[in-house]
C-alpha cells in the first residue's frame, strides 16, 4: 500500500507556472504508475498525465499538452507535475494518484490510491 501527499498549489495569474509534487510513502514507488487528474466545482475529475514507472512513457490529456510535464524521481518517491501557461480553465483541486498496473492508465477508475488533493486557482 502506498500514501500520497499532494503539495504545490496556489494562487497564480493566467500565464504563470506552479510545479506541484506528490510525495510517495512507502518503498516500492518505482512499482506503481503514477496519475494526475483534476476535479473542478460541479465537474468529474478528469485525467490530466500518466506517466510510468520507469518514466519513460508519458501521457497528457489534449487540454494541457504542450503546457504541462509529469515526471518522477523513483530515488525521491516523488512524482511532480510542471504546469506552464496557466489558464483560468485549469483551476480545480489536483489529485495523484498511483496504481501498480503495468502500463500508464488514464481512467480514475484504474488508479486504487489517492492523494488528498491540492487547491490551483488561476485568475484571469
Amino acid at each position: 500500500q502506498v500514501q500520497l501527499v499532494e503539495s504545490g498549489g496556489g494562487l497564480v495569474q493566467a500565464g504563470g507556472s506552479l510545479r506541484l509534487s506528490c510525495a510517495a510513502s512507502g518503498r516500492t514507488f518505482s512499482s506503481y504508475i503514477m496519475g494526475w487528474f483534476r476535479q473542478a466545482p460541479g465537474k468529474e475529475r478528469e485525467f490530466v498525465a500518466t506517466i510510468s514507472r520507469d518514466g519513460g512513457i508519458t501521457y497528457y490529456a489534449d487540454a494541457v499538452k504542450g503546457r504541462f510535464t509529469i515526471s518522477r524521481d523513483n530515488a525521491k518517491n516523488t512524482v511532480y507535475l510542471q504546469m506552464n501557461n496557466l489558464k483560468p480553465e485549469d483551476t480545480a483541486v489536483y489529485y495523484c494518484a498511483a496504481d501498480l498496473s503495468l502500463y500508464p492508465r488514464s481512467r480514475p477508475h484504474d488508479y486504487n490510491y489517492w492523494g488528498q488533493g491540492t487547491q490551483v486557482t488561476v485568475s484571469s
